[in-house]
């Protein structure tokens, strides 16, 4: 049995009720990319960024952790926050996988089931980003 002073680790986990971030955003040949961070993983395999860099009334002001938000482009599809990295973001308390089933082209999500994401068939995921934490999703949805 161990014994602490303070937080324990279970308690720890048990405090993070949305310990999953994942942001999904599709460049403009159409590609999506999922971004997957850890908030239990440190450095900067698990850091993101939100906001890139550009005007002021480009940033997407909300961010808060935990909250989700899907709302990252209207109604013609067009870009509601120019700056803002990801138009959908998500919190979970599962690590989730998504991918695109080459077969029929659906998007969709494990749980609790592993996946090798083919290699080849993407571009870069982010030019100044952390490209080992993106996973390519495919193109269109």
């Amino acid at each position: 049995m161990s014994y602490y002073i303070g937080t324990s680790p279970s308690e720890v986990l048990d405090g993070f009720i949305k310990r999953y971030f994942y942001g999904l955003r599709r460049n403009d040949d159409g590609e999506l990319f999922l971004v997957v961070s850890d908030q239990l993983g440190a450095g900067e395999a698990n850091s993101v960024v939100i906001n890139d860099i550009g005007p002021e009334l480009g940033n997407f002001p909300d961010f808060e952790e935990g909250i989700d938000f899907l709302d990252g482009v209207d109604e013609n599809h067009n870009v509601v926050y120019s700056n803002l990295r990801y138009q959908q973001i998500k919190w979970e308390g599962r690590a989730l996988l998504y991918y695109i089933e080459p077969e029929t082209g659906h998007f969709v999500q494990r749980i609790s089931e592993a996946y090798t994401y083919p290699t080849g068939n993407s571009s870069t995921g982010y030019g100044e980003g952390n490209d080992a934490q993106v996973k390519p999703a495919g193109p269109g949805y």
